[in-house]
């Protein structure tokens, strides 16, 4: 790609290039209302040499567009050399809501390969972020995302000589840093890795090579790309992919009707093991935070099953500092709006901390994909999208326990009416619980279908029988701190 690459001329003069620019960037502003009322989310991102005329083409790019619907991303020292988080969540942080653009200078190809260059990075980790790019990319264009990946392009003595007036000039030398000087000088080696690159990311989102030689027909070939690739997508509506399978190594596969919800536990056994394994969890958090082991534990299961009290237990010992919980509701109108794990990728704990969540991703699965809320598409979809990133957490040093709190109906029913009855506990029954209940026998197909394909060898489910909600605590308790114990050895 990038090594055979030839600029063509176009045979247009400076004028005339200035001619089609002013009616390209005028395009721009109309296809932005219709991009708003299309409900199309764009991603623009430019890539390329240190001195290409990144900041300078994005600053024209946007010169003329309505900032209210557009935001910009700038790759910044502080990402690059952020570890507190896996490192696509800046980019999955900032994508944006759906009818607006975002305009990023520099992006994830830019953070792969500096990275991998400063040494902060080994090969296998290379190539690991590599594969998750391209996952992150699918994912993004088979949820309606349009991703317009713009590469400038300038030859080594060009750069070295914008490199060098840049830092001659007082106004200007702050811009040139040590990694700009270095890429220069090792400009045939960066130059391999960016077509690797490239060339590894191109089955979903094609790369734009731009000659940044000339600033006049570099901005001229920016906005004639960035408008004819709107003007397509637009032409074409929302893409909506199908489902598609992957191999992941799958775990031991849960059943509900495996299930022995006749366990219970004496009063006398649970208050001595509770002790016990809160004592141990509150040493194993400090020995979590002291590793930077991140931990994302998950809590889904039938209403009424008592998932609260459970997560009640669990939390107690922890210092609340160093976790969080996250009750997962109907998504809010801005989240609805972006990719729907979006809201949990800006939810991800620091490395050290404990982030749980009452309901999950999982909601695409059962009730999303029940009540209509998605297409079949987008549910079937799911399983190999949620797979993948939760492989991208635990690959990123992540420990994920995931539990399904599990009760038969009758027992339900009973805890249904139970609250009912009871004044003080009236507010935790709703319409909406005896809605689902209704619908029992649908989320058991979705629930045991979720085991099937989402319980991975690194992040299995756990069924919590919870007919005895002592006995179910004490089960999630005993299944965290194993965990933990043995994500510290591994450390």
């Amino acid at each position: 790609m990038l090594k055979e690459y030839e600029h063509v001329n176009d045979g247009m003069t400076k004028e005339e290039h200035k001619k089609k620019t002013k009616a390209m960037q005028k395009l721009l502003t109309v296809q932005q209302q219709r991009i708003a009322e299309a409900k199309l989310p764009i991603i623009v991102m430019i890539e390329g040499w240190s001195a290409a005329g990144k900041g300078w083409l994005l600053n024209e790019l946007i010169s003329e567009l309505d900032p209210r619907f557009y935001s910009v991303f700038a790759l910044s020292e502080s990402h690059l050399k952020e570890k507190a988080f896996p490192f696509l969540e800046p980019f999955f942080k900032v994508i944006p809501e759906n009818g607006q653009m975002l305009f990023m200078d520099a992006g994830w190809m830019e953070h792969c390969v500096r990275s991998y260059r400063s040494g902060e990075i080994d090969a296998h980790e290379y190539d690991r972020r590599m594969r998750s790019v391209q996952h992150f990319e699918k994912t993004l264009v088979d949820n309606g995302y349009l991703l317009v990946k713009l590469f400038l392009h300038i030859g080594e003595k060009q750069q070295k000589k914008r490199l060098e007036e840049l830092k001659s000039d007082p106004e200007t030398s702050w811009r040139v840093s040590e990694a700009d000087l270095k890429q220069n000088r090792n400009y045939d080696r960066y130059l391999d890795l960016y077509n690797d690159f490239m060339e590894k990311t191109e089955q979903y989102a094609h790369w734009n090579i731009l000659d940044g030689s000339t600033h006049t027909s570099l901005l001229c070939e920016a906005f004639t790309v960035i408008t004819e690739t709107v003007e397509r997508a637009l032409a074409a509506g929302k893409y909506n992919a199908p489902p598609y399978t992957e191999a992941f190594p799958m775990g031991e596969l849960p059943r509900l009707t495996d299930a022995q919800l006749s366990f219970t536990l004496d009063e006398e056994t649970y208050k001595t093991e509770l002790k016990d394994l809160q004592e141990k969890l509150r040493r194993l958090h400090t020995a979590i935070y002291l590793k930077k082991i991140p931990v994302v534990i998950c809590y889904e299961g039938w209403d009424a099953a008592g998932k609260g009290g459970n997560i009640r237990r669990l939390t107690y010992p922890l210092d609340p500092r160093g976790f969080d919980v996250h009750p997962i509701a109907a998504p809010e109108p801005h989240e609805l709006a972006r990719h729907y794990l979006w809201r949990f990728w800006t939810r991800l704990p620091k490395f050290g901390h404990i982030a749980i969540f009452d309901r999950t991703w999982y909601g695409r699965v059962m009730v999303e994909r029940i009540e209509g809320f998605c297409t079949e598409n987008d549910w079937k979809r799911a399983y190999c999208e949620i797979n993948e990133f939760e492989r991208e957490l635990v690959e990123s040093g992540a420990v994920v326990l995931k539990f399904w709190i599990d009760i038969d109906s009758d027992t339900q029913l009973e805890r249904f009416q139970a609250r009912q009855n009871n004044p003080e506990k009236q507010w935790k029954i709703t319409e909406e619980d005896w809605r689902n209940r209704e619908k029992r026998p649908q989320y058991e197909v979705a629930v045991n279908e979720m085991f099937e394909k989402t319980s991975t060898q690194y992040a299995p489910w756990h069924v919590i029988e919870s007919f005895d909600k002592k006995y179910a605590r004490i089960k999630v308790l005993r299944i965290v701190v194993d965990t933990l114990e043995r994500a510290l050895k591994k450390s």
